[in-house]
């Protein structure tokens, strides 16, 4: 029964997308994945091929499919079994319109669910983020039940854009589509090994670090997760019908840049990674000519802290330590020369 089962991943060249259309094929699915332009269809296949047998690699297919046009989506879900809605913009540094990143990832996320109601699509995953759960205003230990203060000073474009998202999600079913089970997957900061040379910001930042580019790191905190077990529980919520109506926590542990430099110093004592932090006025200064720092300012000297035990007891989810997926991160990148 599984085999017949077809999944319509969007955005399915992304880093996290690779690995869930990875983990759905090894389940036994069929995966029809949508990216803007079907030339990126080797990429995905080619990165997928090593872990998979050839007969399995064949029930991966492909529809052209954009966030910000209508065109496409109806042939992209048609019998299709299952949304899993994760693409989303997530950039380096943010950018001076919000916009940019609101519109297609508000009303991408519309199109998406609406194109599978139209096709009799019934059970929905969509990927959200950590920044859609924490409150800034809150002290102590946050979960599922906490969602980002958009009025919160400093609240970032991408903060807003996956909130408004998820919120448009939840919204959009209990209001036109009640019907539709959804369920959503809010990551922190995704580590771990990619499937290619095609990787996320949150690996960027790993690779800035070893290649010591910077000669001080600031101090933030980052709530990580693994890149495999994020596409772990997103088979695992099509997969347990109890997940439907809840939004899950997808996060092993927080650390914090100068934690990170440690950790791959000690590693890679060979390298010259920088361990001091850098004081806030000297990052003020760098800002200026670097967007990146610039876009992380508002975030330095916070720390925040999640809890898990949702996916834990409902998913039977056993994270991967950050330490171990941030590892994973730089023997990847180092192995395949990427730094």
């Amino acid at each position: 029964m599984a085999e017949q089962r077809l999944a319509l991943i969007t955005g399915v060249s992304g880093f996290i997308a690779k690995h869930v259309a990875l983990r759905y094929l090894q389940a036994g699915w069929s995966v029809r994945g949508t990216l803007r332009s079907l030339e990126r269809a080797d990429e995905v296949r080619a990165a997928l091929a090593p872990h998979l047998d050839p007969a399995i690699l064949r029930r991966l297919s492909f529809a052209a499919a954009d966030l910000t046009s209508d065109e496409g989506w109806a042939a992209a879900a048609t019998g299709a079994h299952l949304l899993v809605h994760t693409a989303s913009p997530f950039p380096m540094s943010q950018p001076k319109d919000a916009a940019v990143l609101l519109r297609p990832a508000v009303e991408g996320t519309l199109r998406a669910l609406r194109a599978a109601r139209a096709a009799g699509i019934r059970r929905a995953i969509v990927t959200s983020s950590t920044v859609a759960v924490i409150d800034e205003t809150r002290a102590g230990t946050q979960d599922e039940r906490n969602w980002c203060d958009l009025t919160a000073p400093g609240t970032s474009a991408y903060a807003m854009s996956k909130t408004m998202a998820e919120r448009a999600a939840w919204e959009f079913v209990a209001k036109e589509a009640p019907e539709m089970a959804l369920t959503c997957i809010n990551p922190g900061f995704v580590m771990g090994p990619p499937l290619d040379r095609h990787f996320g910001t949150s690996l960027n930042v790993v690779r800035r670090i070893l290649a010591g580019r910077d000669p001080m790191v600031p101090m933030i905190g980052f709530v990580c997760v693994d890149v495999r077990d994020v596409a772990e529980m997103h088979l695992r919520a099509a997969l347990r019908s109890e997940t439907a109506g809840k939004r899950y926590l997808a996060a092993a542990g927080t650390m914090t840049m100068p934690d990170m430099a440690r950790v791959l110093k000690a590693a890679y004592p060979y390298r010259r990674i920088p361990t001091r932090v850098a004081p806030y006025a000297v990052l003020r200064a760098l800002a200026l000519f670097d967007g990146a720092i610039r876009g992380i300012l508002p975030s330095v000297g916070k720390m925040y802290d999640v809890s898990n035990a949702r996916a834990q007891a409902e998913m039977a989810m056993r994270f991967i330590e950050p330490a171990d997926a941030l590892l994973a991160s730089a023997e990847w990148l180092l192995t395949n020369k990427a730094v």
